[in-house]
C-alpha cells in the first residue's frame, strides 16, 4: 500500500528544508515520488537526490487545488501503476486550501492501492500574524486541517515571537502537534513521527494510568473472586447441612463494581507545550515539590520532555515517591503533562513557569 503525504504551506515557508530532511532521513530506503505544483519552491536538485540514494520522479501537474479531481486522480493512478512507490509526497500550491487537497486524495484513494498517511502545514514563525491578516481563510484553512504544523525559522526568531505564533496557531487548531524545534536539529524519523502522531502526551499518559488502574482492579477482582468462591463454598456446605433450618440461601455477598472508576473519570490532566529551557536541577526541584507539597493536588503522574539550557533535551517521569530526570533526543517541542485529582492548574503553570 502506497502512503500519501501532503506537505502544505505558503510560498517561502521553508518546505525545501523539511522535504530534504524527510527524503534523506525520514523516508530513507523508500522509493518516493514527489508531485510538485509548477510554481513550487522545492526544485529538489538531482545531485542531492543521488547523494541520498533516493529515486524521485517529479511531475509538474499544476496546482492540485485548482485541478479537476478527475485529472488529479488520473495522475495518481499513473504514478502508482508506473512506479509502485512506497510513498507519494505531494507539495501543493502555497495559496490553496489544504482541505481541498485532502478531499482530492480521499476521493481517489479507494480506486488505487494507496492511503492518505499525513497532511502537514509548514509556517514561517515570523509571518504567522501577517499571513493570517493578509490571507485570511486560505491561511486559516491550512492550519485548521493540518495533522501537524511545522514552524520554520524558529532558530532565528525570538522566544516571544515563537510563543505568540504558537498561541495564534492554537486558536485555529487545538490538537495538532506544533513542531517548534528547528528542523535541522531533529532527526527525520522524529519529524515523521510527529507528522503521523494522533495522540497527545496527555492522551498517552492517561492511557498509561488507565492501564495501570485496570491491572490493579483486575488483580483486586481476582482476589475478591477467590475470596468469594471460598466463602460461597463454605456457605453452600453450611446451607446443605442446615437446609431444614434455613433454605433461603441468604448471606451470599455479590461483589459489585460501583467503587471502580475509569482513570479518566477520576483523574484530570494538565498539559502544556513550551519552548522554555530548563536545567536538570530546576526540573528535579519541581518534581520534588510535586511529591512533597499537596497544595498542587493529588498528583499521580508527571511526565515530559523539555529543552535544556545547555542545548540538551531533558526527559522526566514522576510517580508518588520517586522521580527520574535524564537527557534524551530532541523533541519537536517541549511538552509537560501532569495527571492527578483536584489538581491546581494555575499553581502548576506557576511552578513550571509556563503561561
Amino acid at each position: 500500500m502506497t502512503k500519501i503525504d501532503i506537505i502544505s504551506g505558503f510560498l517561502g515557508a521553508g518546505k525545501t528544508t523539511l522535504i530534504k530532511k524527510l527524503l534523506s532521513e525520514g523516508f530513507k530506503g523508500e522509493q518516493v515520488v514527489l508531485i510538485e505544483n509548477e510554481f513550487g519552491e522545492i526544485g529538489i536538485d538531482g545531485g542531492f537526490l543521488k547523494e541520498a540514494g533516493i529515486e524521485i520522479r517529479e511531475m509538474n501537474s499544476g496546482c492540485i487545488c485548482c485541478s479537476l479531481v478527475g485529472d488529479f486522480g488520473k495522475s495518481l493512478h499513473e504514478v502508482v501503476d508506473t512506479y509502485h512507490p512506497d510513498r507519494i509526497l505531494i507539495e501543493p500550491s502555497g495559496v490553496g486550501k489544504l482541505s481541498d487537497v485532502i478531499k482530492a486524495v480521499q476521493d481517489v484513494q479507494a480506486e488505487i492501492d494507496a492511503e492518505l498517511n499525513s497532511f502537514t502545514t509548514v509556517v514561517d514563525v515570523t509571518k504567522c500574524k501577517i499571513y493570517r491578516k493578509n490571507f485570511g481563510e486560505f491561511f486559516s484553512n491550512q492550519i485548521e486541517y493540518a495533522g501537524a504544523v511545522i514552524l520554520s525559522r524558529t532558530d532565528k526568531a525570538k522566544p516571544e515571537k515563537i510563543q505568540e505564533s504558537v498561541a495564534l496557531l492554537r486558536e485555529l487548531n487545538e490538537k495538532a502537534p506544533i513542531i517548534t524545534t528547528p528542523i535541522e536539529q531533529l532527526p527525520g524519523e522524529k519529524i515523521l513521527e510527529a507528522m503521523e502522531s494522533s495522540k497527545s502526551l496527555e492522551e498517552e499518559l492517561l492511557a498509561e494510568v488507565a492501564h495501570e488502574e485496570h491491572e490493579h482492579h483486575h488483580d483486586h477482582d481476582h482476589e475478591e473472586h477467590e475470596h468469594h468462591h471460598d466463602h460461597d463454598h463454605e456457605e453452600h456446605e453450611h446451607h446443605h447441612d442446615h437446609d431444614h433450618e434455613c433454605g433461603c440461601g441468604c448471606g451470599h455477598h455479590h461483589h459489585d463494581h460501583e467503587g471502580h472508576h475509569h482513570a479518566d473519570d477520576v483523574f484530570t490532566s494538565w498539559g502544556k507545550e513550551t519552548i522554555r529551557t530548563y536545567t536538570k536541577e530546576e526540573i528535579g526541584n519541581i518534581l520534588k515539590t510535586l511529591e512533597e507539597d499537596g497544595s498542587y493536588g493529588n498528583i499521580l503522574r508527571a511526565k515530559g520532555m523539555v529543552a535544556g539550557a545547555d542545548g540538551e533535551w531533558i526527559y522526566f517521569d514522576m510517580v508518588p515517591g520517586e522521580h527520574e530526570v535524564r537527557t534524551g533526543a530532541p523533541e519537536y517541542t517541549g511538552r509537560i503533562c501532569v495527571i492527578g485529582a483536584e489538581i491546581k492548574e494555575d499553581k502548576l503553570a506557576e511552578l513550571f513557569q509556563v503561561k
